[in-house]
């Protein structure tokens, strides 16, 4: 195999390489069930989700009964996701970004931490109620 062969062929595995770590499929939460055991409303259910968010630095405003729009800042990157909830379920989706490089599939993985650990936070939140 001539040089030029072999120069070529780790030139594309380092950029294949490179693109399959950067290749981050976004993360989204549809419809996760509210674990909670004992009574609680759809109010309480807001209340535990804002909770949650605040406690881990994410802003959460309130738009209508149902649906929380949370962002958070860091560094220099901005992620902003819409928190869709009811008495027996919640739902976190993409809504806007800055710094993080989404190609409308794929984005940094930052992002995903930071939903991850969103949606555990909610999770241990309603399981309190």
């Amino acid at each position: 195999m001539s040089l030029k062969k072999i120069s070529a062929l780790i030139l594309t595995i380092l950029v294949v390489t490179m693109i399959g770590c950067r290749a981050n499929p976004i993360r989204t939460v549809s419809e996760a069930p509210v674990m909670a055991s004992g009574q609680y409303t759809e109010k309480d259910v807001k209340k535990a989700i804002i909770r949650a968010g605040q406690s881990i630095g994410w802003g959460m405003k309130p738009v209508k009964p149902g649906l929380i729009i949370a962002t958070i800042f860091v560094r220099n990157h901005m992620a902003k996701v819409e928190i869709k909830y009811d008495k027996k379920k919640f739902s976190i989706d993409y809504k806007d970004s800055a710094g993080l490089n989404y190609d409308g599939t794929n984005i940094h993985r930052s992002y995903n931490n930071w939903i991850k650990n969103l949606e555990q936070r909610i999770n241990s939140q309603l399981s309190s109620l």
